[in-house]
């Protein structure tokens, strides 16, 4: 028999996505009134210039916005990472299939999942390593 930790965790979400003080950091399209504190509270660094980004968070919530996925793979530094936000559950105006195919269609891989909020999901991708 399975045993379930039913105790939700305490982990801030910043932290479940992986932000470390130092890094770079770009949001756009991505409308949440708490981020951009959320963020600075961790030590992350906001990029004046969209270039050699840690992390860069897409708001996605449309077919033209996953259109744009491919010009933002060059935004990211070598071990950067894409987190693509978008609403979840019936609200979805677009599926988490067609997010991770925009996203490999530019060569990136899906490694992880984090619920973005009540509202909406994240999902990383990062570069293919050689």
């Amino acid at each position: 028999m399975a045993v379930t930790n039913a105790t939700p965790s305490t982990r801030s979400r910043i932290d479940k996505i992986g932000v470390k003080g130092g890094m770079r950091v770009a949001v756009m399209g991505v409308d949440d009134p708490t981020l951009s504190a959320e963020l600075a509270g961790q030590g992350a660094v906001p990029a004046d210039e969209l270039a050699n980004l840690d992390i860069l968070f897409y708001g996605a919530d449309s077919a033209e916005a996953l259109a744009w996925v491919g010009a933002l793979v060059p935004m990211l530094a070598e071990r950067g990472a894409l987190w693509i936000v978008s609403r979840k559950g019936k609200a979805a105006a677009v599926k988490d299939v067609e997010v991770m195919a925009a996203a490999k269609a530019h060569g990136l891989i899906d490694n992880k999942v984090v619920s973005f909020s009540a509202t909406h999901t994240s999902l990383r991708f990062t570069r293919r390593r050689s």
